[in-house]
């Protein structure tokens, strides 16, 4: 029985690059830059902003590779990075609106499974076309996988103001698919 590990020492590579090597920073970035623009682009639209966005990511994450303390995922650790560097270009272009406190609804405790055959790519434009809030609070929640406390702290919203965003866009997803259904199947 061969034994593959799950999670890949990047250690000396990573030692390396910290030190400024250049052949090893190039080898982190060819092995980690499909995935992190992939990061990127769940939260950004355009590819050529994501694609930046990816790039300042990974300028600052070689700047504080030495911060590094191998102790968890190097790729959660990008991917971190990432997300933030992602937020940060939405708030600088002034893309994250929040429904106010008042305007809160009361937050389903579950959502309905939507059951599609959709591509990726339809999948993906779907999200895209929700507005920015409701698309970053999804994707911080259904992609990566933070708590709504956490999405609270990092958009410096409340953590009902989380929730209802999620509920939201949830709705908002399942009516688009729903129609995109009704109009593959010559139903209205």
């Amino acid at each position: 029985m061969k034994i593959i590990p799950l999670h890949k020492n990047y250690s000396k590579l990573i030692a390396q690059a910290s030190k400024g090597d250049r052949r090893a920073q190039h080898q982190l970035f060819e092995l980690f830059s499909p995935k992190m623009m992939g990061v990127c682009r769940q939260y950004l639209k355009n590819n050529d902003l994501a694609e930046e966005v990816m790039l300042s990511g990974f300028l600052k994450m070689f700047t504080h590779l030495k911060d590094f303390k191998n102790e968890g995922s190097f790729e959660g650790w990008i991917r971190r990075i990432m997300v933030n560097e992602s937020i940060s270009q939405l708030r600088k272009d002034k893309k994250l609106n929040f429904i106010s406190e008042t305007e809160l609804e009361n937050v389903a405790a579950h959502s309905t499974f939507i059951e599609t055959e959709l591509e990726v790519n339809e999948i993906q434009k779907l999200i895209d076309s929700l507005p920015d809030g409701y698309k970053t609070v999804f994707v911080l929640y259904a992609v990566e996988g933070y708590k709504h406390s956490e999405i609270g702290e990092l958009l410096q919203i409340s953590e009902n103001t989380s929730k209802t965003q999620l509920f939201k866009a949830r709705r908002m997803l399942q009516n688009r698919v729903n129609k995109q259904n009704n109009l593959s199947y010559g139903t209205n």
